[in-house]
């Protein structure tokens, strides 16, 4: 019989702010947050510190509600490279304690410890607790740990007590801890999920395990089938290893932005950017896409996705600025407020082998000169910095443009 895994999930506290404290000592006296252009007081809250929670301020919430809620709160704008500095320091000790660590965001990082705990003589949570007070002592940021036995019930046992806590999921405790809460606090569960579950007499994480996976199946699809097995603790998902290359599946960036885009002006320039950032990234990693996909979000919250495949491989800027444009002017009523705006690339190939087609009414050598333009510009900011060279997105610079470059993820 196999041996069950040992799986942490370790969670930075307030990361962005807990970092800013360390810049700054000053700040843990008082109430701050880390948003956008806080001289102006506009943009979102990204972060905040524990004297801010108990104002009520909440993430992605505008700078002006927050200050509403707490005239005294100081904010600070983000400084990516440090939090960068920080996380691979806070890595390194993982990676002292296993080889099977995988970061999943900048603050988030799962270990598979089924191996060491003879190596260190410890149990679960004792490890987990040295973890924790190790990063605490020698970086100056606090964690919580979950610790089960699956990445699905460590993830949600790392959410379960903040902050610098340690909470373990066993076949003992689910009940009490897992099973009794809210579905709508299930991973992978949002709001349009939860309410057909409920309609359906699911109202809690264990009504979920309890139903049978063909009811869930009928009544969301494969999302059903991945439910059952995630609440039954049935998540095989392994942990992979900090030095494996990861094969990337798709490459997107989002961005909320300082206040609602309402006309086609600031939206193709909100596009642009976020198909700049990607278009780069594509690069990078020497893949060409084959899909877009956009992704609108309102001041409502209200949001949806929709992706058009493509009918050649490409890594332009230009070809993915234009299908994003084109699948927003099919899909949302020009004046209609978006507070958000997201554009992803899919079905990813290997750029030296995507075959290119060539077209019949296409202007091949339109094609060409822009490939040109954009392979130098990836030149010039290679050597002297991002900012060198940018396409026309930045005349709207009350929109966040400068800031929303480190708001980025890289799926696999």
């Amino acid at each position: 019989m196999a041996k069950e895994r040992v799986i942490l999930h370790s969670d930075c506290n307030s990361f962005f702010a807990s970092c800013e404290e360390l810049l700054n000592p000053s700040l843990r006296d008082v109430p701050m947050a880390v948003a956008g252009d806080p001289q102006k007081k506009h943009g979102i809250i990204l972060a905040k510190n524990e004297r801010a929670k108990k104002y009520g301020i909440v993430t992605a919430e505008t700078v002006q509600s927050a200050f509403r809620k707490c005239p005294s709160l100081v904010t600070v704008p983000p400084h990516h490279d440090y939090y960068e500095q920080i996380s691979k320091r806070i890595n390194a000790i993982y990676l002292e304690y296993t080889d099977l660590v995988e970061p999943f965001s900048i603050d988030e990082s799962y270990l598979d410890v089924t191996g060491s705990l003879n190596l260190f003589g410890m149990t679960a949570e004792q490890l987990a607790d040295a973890i924790r007070l190790r990063v605490h002592k020698e970086i100056g940021v606090t964690v919580s740990v979950g610790v089960s036995f699956c990445k699905c019930f460590a993830k949600m046992g790392s959410d379960y007590k903040k902050p610098n806590a340690t909470t373990c999921i066993t076949h003992e405790n689910i009940d009490d801890i897992l099973y009794a809460q809210p579905v709508e606090n299930f991973l992978f569960v949002g709001q349009a999920t939860a309410s057909k579950l409920k309609k359906s007499g699911i109202y809690t994480i264990g009504d979920l395990a309890r139903a049978s996976d063909r009811q869930l199946v009928r009544l969301l699809g494969k999302q059903g089938m991945h439910l059952w097995l995630s609440a039954n603790g049935l998540d095989a998902d392994p942990v992979r290893s900090f030095y494996e290359k990861r094969e990337v599946k798709s490459i997107g960036n989002s961005m909320t932005f300082y206040r609602d885009l309402t006309n086609l002006s600031e939206i193709k320039s909100a596009l642009s950017a976020l198909s700049d950032s990607v278009s780069v990234r594509l690069r990078n990693e020497n893949k060409k896409c084959t899909c877009v996909q956009v992704q609108i979000r309102d001041s409502a919250f209200q949001t949806i996705s929709r992706q058009k495949t493509l009918m050649q491989p490409t890594w332009l800027q230009k070809d993915i600025t234009q299908t994003a444009v084109e699948l927003v002017l099919a899909n949302w009523s020009i004046g209609r407020p978006i507070r958000l705006l997201g554009v992803t690339v899919a079905e990813l190939l290997d750029a030296d082998t995507a075959y290119s087609q060539e077209s019949l009414f296409g202007d091949e050598q339109a094609e060409k000169r822009q490939e040109k333009i954009e392979s130098a510009m990836a030149h010039l900011r290679q050597k002297y910095g991002k900012q060198v060279v940018s396409f026309g997105h930045s005349t709207h610079t009350d929109l966040g443009f400068a800031e929303q470059s480190k708001k980025r993820k890289l799926s696999d």
